[in-house]
């Protein structure tokens, strides 16, 4: 499994936690109280991220090797 892979199985937990709690806080605060409101911010904010991890390209193995030895010659960038 795959480091990506692992963090969106990860962060697809973490929302449906995060529903449960937001139903559960609604339940007992009422759905128009501040408190479910922002429990479903919470939820919104975890799908947000969720999207922005699947959107990300995973980086290649070059540029992996460079971003853990940037001083070999194969990973120097010239300005010219």
């Amino acid at each position: 499994m795959t480091e990506t892979t692992k963090s969106m199985s990860n962060i697809q937990e973490q929302i449906e936690q995060e529903r449960e709690q937001a139903r559960a806080i609604c339940d007992t605060a009422g759905a128009e109280s501040g408190e479910c409101a922002a429990a479903w911010d919470a939820v919104e904010e975890l799908q947000a991220e969720a999207s922005h991890q699947r959107q990300m390209k995973p980086k290649n193995s070059l540029e992996q090797y460079c971003d853990e030895n940037p001083e070999a010659a194969e990973c120097r960038i010239y300005d010219e």
